[in-house]
């Protein structure tokens, strides 16, 4: 693991090494506290007082300030470099602070260690050890006895639902598996705090949902909870959110009070040559924001009536016809990225430089096709008989689980694994994959590998660059885009490695479409992103699709699935449903019902019992209901329930069905049909 400075991108290997013999301290020191003989008498679980963290003349945590309440699911969210992992790291007792304090449960961060887990951003398995051994290591670590190790090892193990795998190699298991195992390791020593440094980063959202399931649970047990996370649809299930930015706190609330902080109301905006449109809302006075999700924008107003009059005006002014436009609540993202932008400079690179043009094609041309094709590796059916098409300028979405099929069938249809049975067609050709021509022809961004740690940006890009052929006057003024689109200006000669995640993305994604390909495979490209930054990413793949690119993307990320104009589901090797985003949520039976409760914990525990549980998930304050009856009968008959239990409802209403609502869905229907991905 590479930790890395947050807001200088400068690599620590002193950070890295104190993060990795993190429980080896713990062991080596034992805790010198004094019992609580009252817990009440500490009202918070976790007091921050001018806390402040400097790496030489870097501030990484400019003095903040914050409190976290027993029980609480509190969410720690900004963009890359703004200073979470560091405060983490002192919070876990792993780093010592340059100034200021953290309190945890009546006493400092470091002595705090043995009732405090930590699930660090990298390092938290040993992948050449089994899961039972990676539990009996953290626990001896921590001194528990065999029998504390296996009981509890068990217990956890049972509730993630993992107790078969005991035996499995951690370095085997799915990204949704090691989340869970690494959480089991922090459970071991049956913590009071918990702190988790992007947990689900690359995890599906079959598992993400579970692993917040689990969260949930162990925070109505009295377990507090912070977590930091780049998905906002994730922080939307926390108690209590705050934004930090360049080392310090900006705003702290519940996920309503921060979407209602600014005051904003969203326009969903159908209309034709969106690039174009984007563009001239995202500059016209009195619209605060404006953003392309795939078949719509997201514009952002003050004024609902008012923002949908100037947006006619600009649109019909410019000459373009507009389809529909209505209004609908803001998501917590939007209001992140709109925060943002007041905060700092967006992410606004030149503009590509364009050395060619594409090809005239007709619009029945296929950029990337596939007709029965599978793969099998032994006896394992890994896809199974998929087709698809992908035209050029056009964005393609494949989404799956964990293990459902999605990098193996990349990897057939780029050329780079030969199928099993059927066919392939890229760019253009169906017969060899590999040619040189076809090569010229495709840019990849892989999942795991995509740059060399060990070389500098500007010998990575030139690598790259002699890989693609791109020609040696064109080198050196799109190296400069690829450093301006990464934020990197200036910065070439710096180690890659020492990259933080976000950055090290965008540096794969300009070497990936130097050469101008006229096809593009996307393997997860935004994993571990902040908002700002996957804006930016979707800008320019909308940009590339405009210009007549065929692109196959990936994503875990259900709301960023949005940005795509057709998606596929994949299920244990299998495509199982195609459409564009809109299509595929209309196609849904049943209703989403959104209850707010008193007791929204308490209230998901008991319909959990009573229903399917996926049909039942828990958003902070809200509760998310999945019934097939019409809504009116759903709320009906869900409310008296929950009164039976006196627990009072505040408001319940139908609401849409999201992206992953579908996802789960199509999901659980496989499940019952005896269709799951291999774990």
């Amino acid at each position: 693991m590479a930790q890395v400075y947050e807001s200088s991108g400068i690599s620590s290997t002193k950070n890295r090494d104190e993060e990795q013999k993190f429980l080896m301290n713990v062991m080596r020191e034992p805790s010198q506290l004094r019992a609580i003989s009252n817990p009440r008498e500490v009202e918070s679980a976790i007091q921050v007082r001018g806390l402040r963290k400097a790496y030489g003349d870097i501030e990484a945590v400019g003095g903040i300030d914050l409190d976290v309440q027993r029980g609480e699911i509190f969410g720690l969210i900004g963009p890359d470099g703004a200073g979470k992992t560091s405060t983490f790291q002192i919070l876990g007792g792993v780093m010592a602070a340059t100034s200021g304090e953290a309190i945890m449960l009546g006493h400092s961060a470091r002595d705090a260690r043995s009732y405090v887990g930590y699930l660090t951003q990298v390092f938290s398995l040993y992948h050449d050890l089994t899961v039972a051994e990676n539990l009996r290591y953290v626990g001896e670590l921590r001194r528990l006895s065999d029998k504390e190790i296996a009981e509890r090892g068990r217990r956890y193990l049972e509730k993630f639902g993992m107790d078969r795998f005991t035996d499995r190699l951690a370095g085997k298991l799915s990204g949704g598996m090691k989340q869970k195992l690494s959480l089991a390791c922090a459970l071991i020593i049956e913590p009071k705090i918990l702190l988790l440094d992007e947990p689900t980063t690359g995890v599906d959202p079959v598992s993400r949902r579970e692993f917040w399931d689990a969260l949930a649970d162990l925070s109505s047990q009295g377990i507090t909870i912070v977590i930091a996370t780049p998905y906002l649809d994730e922080a939307e299930r926390c108690t209590r959110v705050a934004l930090m930015h360049e080392g310090r706190i900006h705003q702290t609330g519940t996920p309503r009070e921060l979407r209602d902080h600014l005051g904003l109301q969203r326009l969903i905006v159908r209309a034709q040559d969106l690039s174009r449109a984007e563009d001239l809302l995202d500059e016209t006075k009195g619209i605060d924001d404006a953003q392309r999700f795939g078949d719509h924008l997201d514009v952002m107003v003050t004024d609902a009536a008012a923002g949908e009059k100037l947006t006619r005006e600009t649109l019909q002014t410019a000459g373009i016809a507009i389809e529909e436009i209505k209004v609908a609540s803001p998501t917590l993202e939007n209001s992140f990225v709109a925060m943002l932008r007041h905060l700092e400079d967006e992410i606004r690179a030149t503009p590509f430089p364009v050395k060619r043009k594409f090809q005239e094609r007709p619009a029945s041309a296929i950029a990337i096709g596939a007709r029965d094709l599978a793969k099998t590796f032994g006896d394992f059916e890994a896809v199974k008989q998929i087709s698809l098409e992908v035209k050029y300028g056009e964005i393609y979405g494949l989404l799956g689980a964990n293990g459902a099929g999605k990098t193996t069938t990349i990897k057939m249809l780029c050329g780079l694994l030969e199928p099993t049975d059927g066919e392939a067609e890229l760019a253009g050709e169906t017969g060899s994959l590999r040619s040189s021509d076809v090569r010229q022809r495709v840019g990849y961004m892989s999942q795991k590998f995509s740059l060399y740690d060990d070389l500098t940006i500007d010998e990575n890009l030139d690598f790259f660059a002699g890989v693609y052929r791109v020609p040696l006057a064109e080198r050196a003024e799109k190296k400069r885009w690829v450093l301006s689109f990464s934020g990197l200006q200036g910065r070439g000669k710096q180690m890659t490695g020492s990259l933080p995640g976000g950055w090290k993305q965008r540096v794969a994604f300009g070497a990936a479409v130097m050469h101008e390909p006229s096809v593009l495979f996307l393997d997860e490209p935004t994993s571990g992103v902040d908002p700002l930054a996957r804006r930016a990413f979707w800008k320019m793949i909308n940009s590339f699709a405009d210009r007549g690119m065929g692109i196959l993307v990936t994503t875990h990320y259900l709301e960023e699935a949005e940005q795509c104009n057709r998606l596929g589901l994949m299920v244990a090797g299998e495509l199982v449903a195609q459409g564009a985003p809109s299509d595929l949520k209309a196609q849904q039976k049943g209703h989403v019902l959104e209850f707010v409760t008193d007791a929204p914990q308490r209230a998901n525990n008991l319909l959990k019992t009573e229903m399917e549980s996926w049909r039942v998930s828990l958003f902070g304050d809200r509760l998310h209901v999945v019934v097939d009856e019409d809504a009116e009968s759903g709320i009906k008959r869900i409310a008296g329930r929950l009164a039976r239990e006196h627990i009072n409802i505040a408001r319940a209403a139908k609401v849409p069905y999201s992206l992953e609502d579908v996802f789960i869905a199509v999901v659980e229907k496989m499940k019952r049909q005896g269709k799951s991905a291999e774990e």
